[in-house]
């Protein structure tokens, strides 16, 4: 046992360099340097009166602790392992091993997931993301993949410990759905699911077809950041033309009957939003705000663009050909990413939420370009 504990406490020595770069690309003295200065800032005159600023002070707050508290636990685990390591092998006691042997793996683990998270540096990667999700051609089929994407984000949100909340819910007319949008609330919620926009396309035998045929199928997934400084996204009320309608599709409780439903179309460049799950129009409208904001700071970012007014329509064909990734079910079952080649044998974790495999493959290609 003394020859695994060596080989384990060489494994942790060799993970100290890892915490230091860690630590640099965290740039870790200059975000206790802005904790500090943002903590004077709220205990300034006058500053809990002022909503605006508080709210954007505390929330940076947030993201800056959550950002230093992370990397201080995996220092702290990687000196508690070292710690149990040496004492196992003082004790010569191999009960210790199962332990080392789990915790080490998970701290791996971690530590892979704060190093790719350094990677997010893009403007909007640290803001909560909107999702939308669109079926395409193939009435049922479509609709209730669309349905199974819909749940694979969500469960993977909770997996995560990310909160979202339905901003807009269309059934499908015999099962599924046919759009929906959701928001995912996290810190870089929007940086690691930002790879997940395109095309996904299921390969499957339905089980809407009697004769027991493969069917393929395609739905888009659009993810944008959620804008919440209104400023940094000027749309003017000129370029929007609303719509109020009544809510349809069954759905249950997701959905108001009351035509409070809106509608919005940015007339310059012809993005329509709608938003139905909300009892008042003014909040449906908000909501409709709020996803306009997203979709022109999504695009404006993609594009590399100044500024909004360089936009133009953008229109995303839901078909074959211009998948990002395939998920077969039939003859042989495998998810697989055609940009970054990663894939997963295991249609059913993945359908689950387990795409974190597919999201790490993403950024790593996007660090190396």
């Amino acid at each position: 046992m003394i020859v695994e504990y060596e080989d384990y406490k060489t494994k942790l020595n060799a993970m100290k360099p890892e915490l230091e770069t860690l630590r640099s690309a965290l740039k870790l003295d200059e975000v206790n340097k802005e904790i500090g200065e943002l903590e004077k800032e709220t205990e300034e005159d006058g500053f809990w009166s002022d909503i605006k600023r508080s709210q954007k002070v505390q929330q940076k707050l947030k993201q800056l602790r959550n950002k230093r508290d992370g990397f201080n636990k995996l220092e702290s685990r990687h000196d508690d392992l070292m710690t149990l390591c040496e004492m196992a092998m003082e004790e010569d006691d191999d009960s210790f091993l199962p332990e080392l042997e789990s915790e080490f793996a998970s701290l791996s683990a971690d530590l892979e997931s704060a190093r790719l998270a350094t990677m997010l540096s893009g403007e909007y990667d640290a803001c909560n993301a909107i999702l939308s999700f669109h079926a395409g051609a193939g009435g049922t089929e479509a609709q209730d993949w669309t349905e199974m994407l819909y749940r694979m984000y969500t469960r993977w949100a909770e997996r995560h410990g990310y909160k979202y909340t339905i901003l807009d819910y269309l059934d499908g007319e015999e099962a599924g759905i046919k759009s929906a949008t959701i928001k995912i609330e996290g810190d870089n919620a929007y940086g690691y699911l930002k790879s997940e926009s395109g095309i996904h396309r299921l390969v499957r035998v339905s089980p809407f077809d009697a004769s027991g045929r493969r069917h393929t199928s395609f739905a888009a997934v659009e993810v944008m950041p959620e804008i919440t400084d209104d400023s940094e996204i000027e749309i003017r009320e000129e370029d929007i033309k609303m719509d109020v309608f009544r809510s349809s599709g069954a759905g249950g409780q997701k959905v108001n009957k009351t035509s409070s439903a809106v509608r919005l179309t940015h007339i310059p460049t012809g993005i329509v939003v709608s938003c139905q799950v909300e009892r008042s129009q003014f909040q449906n409208r908000d909501n409709c705000m709020a996803m306009l904001r997203a979709r022109l700071a999504e695009i404006k970012e993609r594009e590399h663009l100044e500024k909004i007014e360089d936009i133009k329509g953008v229109q995303m064909k839901i078909e074959w050909g211009s998948q990002i990734r395939s998920y077969v079910f039939m003859p042989y079952t495998l998810a697989k990413d055609h940009r970054t080649g990663y894939e997963n044998g295991n249609i059913n974790a993945v359908m689950d939420g387990d795409i974190d495999g597919f999201i790490n493959a993403y950024l790593t290609m996007k660090a190396g370009e």
